[in-house]
Formats: structure tokens, sequence, C-alpha cells
């Protein structure tokens, strides 16, 4: 014997069927178990109406995390990991493939600023050049006039990466 997992098109029109006052409570019940279905809750209550603002406070928020990233390479790469698993949450609570694009050239470009350009950790070099590459799938997957826009920024950001860093082989990564 075994439980049966319903769909998501069965849980959509049940929930449809609900009255309004079972349905909150219902949603009180989902956000209490878990931290991040609450933060979901949240964002899609109070923040969601103004998405520029929001995007701009994460951007803070990583740009103060990036200025807290510790000397020693092994701490930093944790450090670095710790940033992106913020950014993927709130790149999935706003489900918008501009804001991930803005949020991880964000990460980069303070990745440029914070993380020392001589590092020999492997693992640090690694996360930025799967972001670069991220970002590069992201941006072919827009529209071509936001891809355009996108692609600006993105060329120059490989540009101040391959000025920065002697590791980089910068045509790899162009568009």
């Amino acid at each position: 014997m075994s439980i049966t997992a319903y769909g998501l098109q069965q849980i959509k029109k049940e929930l449809q069927h609900l009255p309004p006052e079972q349905l909150a409570e219902l949603c009180l019940r989902l956000v209490r178990y878990k931290k991040e279905n609450k933060e979901l809750l949240a964002y899609l209550l109070f923040e969601a109406h103004n998405e520029h603002d929001f995007i701009e406070s994460i951007k803070a928020e990583a740009g103060f995390m990036f200025s807290q990233l510790p000397a020693q390479s092994y701490f930093t790469a944790k450090g670095l990991r710790k940033i992106l698993k913020m950014l993927t949450k709130y790149t999935k609570f706003i489900g918008s493939k501009p804001a991930e694009i803005e949020l991880l050239l964000n990460f980069c470009q303070n990745y440029l600023q914070y993380v020392v350009k001589q590092t020999a950790y492997k693992p640090i070099r690694l996360i930025f050049t799967r972001q670069v590459e991220k970002i590069r799938a992201s941006i072919d997957k827009l529209h071509e006039d936001l891809q355009f826009d996108y692609s600006q920024d993105y060329n120059k950001l490989l540009d101040d990466a391959d000025n920065k860093f002697s590791w980089l082989n910068k045509k790899s990564y162009l568009l």
C-alpha cells in the first residue's frame, strides 16, 4: 500500500473549490512547516508588487556578504556558495529570467571587485566560470531585444574579467 501523490493540476482544481477561509487556513498551515514556504509567501504578499526594489535589496545584501568574505580560499568558496544559494532562492521566488540575469551579473561584478585576482584555488575560479556560463545560457533564452541589452552588460563583464584574471579564457564565453 502506498500513499497517493497528487499532481499539480489535481491540487489546483481542488483549491478552486475551497472557500477563502479554508484556503487561508491551509496556507498558514503550509507556511508553518518550512522556512522557505514562509519566505515565499512573505515575498508574494509584501514584495512582489515592487520587483525592482526587491532586486535592489537582494543586490545590497549580496554586496554586504561579499564585503564580509574571509581571506582564506576555502572559506571564501563557502561564502560564495552561500551567496549563490541566497540568490538562487530569491530568483525562484521572482520567477523571471531577466531578474535572474541581473542578479547573476551583479554577483559576477561583485566577484571581480572582492575576490582576490591571483587565486590558485580552483573551486573559487569554477564558481565564477559556472555563473558566466549560466548567464550566457539564460541570455540565449530571452527575446531578441532583451538579449541585446543583456549581452552588452555580459560582454563588458567578460572584458573586465579578462583584464583582471589571467586564468580566464574570454573567447570560450563570448556570445
